[in-house]
């Protein structure tokens, strides 16, 4: 492949070229990594920065009828809008359905949009593995919004904050047990709180809900990277798009803050930091995978399985193989 050609492409807007190079940064072959690398680092020095938007949320709570309704929006207002949509994985087949193209079809057809769904592959946090790196090739292809869906409320969701600018949270109206459900670790994450399906019978349940929510962030420690008033609930309706404008008005006036407060910057380096030490912590593990190393492992899993020896020991037996073979 010949990477210096794909990056032409690619920075020329070629939707088939960036479809090829996601592709490529998915794959798990040594030599694609490479390539991938190669690749990455090419553009490092791009210009171009899109506004990168991370959104999760319950399970059923609408998150492909949002995505749809406020990238349909973002395209009105002139913006080139990106979705990369990460689907679970099956822990058993590994396989996944990769259905937010057939659920968001009027943004499909847009030539201002580009949706990649991707399976996450077991991986924790909401996300695949290689999001964070389609999110940069998409703004070197010069999408103005990349907006990132997760797979669902999770203990590990948060990953996504350390890929995204700006973090949403969706939630369904009635949700009162959600409170307790969505844990406090994601509640001080999000930048924003939007009730969705904010219409017909459910309008007013939907605005007891935004209150509730809205007294629950006010319980939490307001934190430096916020002006006043974030973060904060809202309401929104993505079937009858009511809303939308309000919750694109906050966005843009809190990313505007944190850049004349100098908060942008350095959360956008305190991020890269995260993703180096994430990228060395998945290589040390990838480490364990290889011969002759795996087959220790196997052996020492055996004794542990037969109670022959105890976690602690083996996994330390396994810690000091890896220190020789270091010295070595």
């Amino acid at each position: 492949m010949d990477i210096a050609a794909l990056r032409e492409k690619l920075i020329g807007q070629d939707r088939r070229a960036l479809a090829r190079a996601i592709t490529l940064v998915e794959s798990g072959r040594a030599d694609h990594r490479a390539m991938a690398t190669e690749l990455l680092d090419s553009l490092s020095g791009q210009p171009h920065k899109a506004l990168r938007i991370g959104l999760s949320g319950t399970p059923g709570v609408g998150k492909s009828t949002f995505i749809e309704s406020f990238g349909m929006f973002l395209i009105g207002q002139g913006k080139r809008v990106a979705v990369l949509a990460v689907d679970p994985s099956s822990a058993r087949s590994g396989g996944s359905i990769l259905g937010d193209k057939t659920r968001m079809e009027r943004l499909t057809r847009e030539r201002a949009a580009f949706i990649r769904p991707s399976p996450s592959q077991s991986h924790l946090g909401g996300v695949a593995r290689r999001t964070r790196e389609a999110v940069a090739l998409c703004e070197a292809a010069g999408f103005d919004i990349v907006l990132i869906e997760t797979v669902g409320v999770g203990q590990s969701e948060t990953v996504v904050s350390q890929m995204s600018d700006l973090f949403l949270l969706l939630l369904a109206p009635a949700g009162g047990d959600e409170l307790q459900g969505v844990k406090r670790g994601i509640m001080e994450m999000a930048d924003m709180i939007l009730v969705n399906k904010a219409d017909g019978d459910l309008k007013a349940t939907a605005t007891r809900t935004c209150a509730d929510y809205a007294g629950a962030l006010r319980l939490l420690r307001k934190r430096p990277q916020d002006p006043q008033g974030f973060p904060k609930a809202m309401t929104v309706s993505a079937l009858e798009h009511e809303g939308l404008q309000a919750a694109w008005e906050d966005m843009q006036a809190l990313k505007s803050w944190r850049q004349e407060n100098g908060h942008w910057n350095s959360r956008r380096a305190a991020q890269a930091q995260f993703w180096f030490e994430e990228e060395l912590r998945q290589g040390l593990l990838a480490q364990l995978d290889a011969a002759p190393i795996k087959a220790q492992i196997a052996s020492l899993a055996d004794k542990v399985a037969a109670g022959q020896l105890s976690p602690s020991s083996a996994a330390q037996d396994i810690l000091s193989a890896l220190k020789l073979s270091a010295r070595g």
